[in-house]
């Protein structure tokens, strides 16, 4: 099979991999794009399952100043080695962590984070706006899809990519993990905003 060179570039360009890991997604797909891009996911995500006992304390902590000055975030991003910590494509995951934080406002950094009341909280109001008249399965269908909204609008993880909605924050992590090979994980996060004592933070 003819390896497509302009495939292998959109994928690079897509996923910031190395050339050997996008050959190979290609090959295994048969050239699909859409099956190589989940390839390579996939092989994100079983790293990052493979490396979720070591330890990450290095990192990098980077700060973004939106261009009027009225938000400002700084985000620690965390991996197993300084090596990694001080790699271009390390610190430019940083750089986009931080600007997801300035325009989608999380509240966490993972659904483990978020406390148990709030959780009961949502979950109540969830299931006060369901017909009871509905099936069980459907109820409980019902529910998880409002808490994933929920998710997806309060967990930074969990929140879609804002320059690419096909992927959460999640995934963009554990592309990245694919290519550096490291655990990596976000520690902590501030967000500030002008004029307001209002001030979202995991620190």
């Amino acid at each position: 099979m003819k390896i497509s060179l302009t495939t292998i570039k959109e994928l690079r360009e897509k996923t910031g991999a190395g050339v050997t890991i996008v050959k190979e997604a290609v090959e295994k797909s048969k050239g699909d794009f859409e099956k190589a891009l989940l390839y390579l996911r996939e092989k994100g995500v079983a790293k990052a399952e493979k490396r979720a006992s070591k330890r990450a304390e290095k990192g990098f902590i980077y700060s973004y100043i939106h261009g009027d000055g009225s938000i400002g975030v700084m985000v620690e991003l965390n991996s197993e080695t300084d090596f990694v910590a001080k790699n271009e494509k390390f610190i430019d995951l940083a750089k986009e962590i931080a600007l997801q934080i300035a325009s989608n406002n999380p509240e966490y950094i993972s659904i483990s984070d978020i406390p148990r009341e709030i959780l009961s909280r949502e979950e109540e109001l969830a299931s006060k706006e369901v017909d009871t008249n509905k099936s069980k399965e459907i109820i409980e269908k019902i529910i998880s899809g409002r808490m994933q909204k929920f998710y997806q609008d309060f967990v930074l993880l969990e929140q879609r990519y804002f320059k690419d909605e096909s992927k959460t924050v999640k995934d963009l992590i554990n592309d990245k993990v694919a290519v550096l090979g490291e655990k990596i994980e976000i520690g902590r996060f501030v967000r500030f905003i002008i004029g307001s004592s209002a001030t979202k933070s995991n620190l």
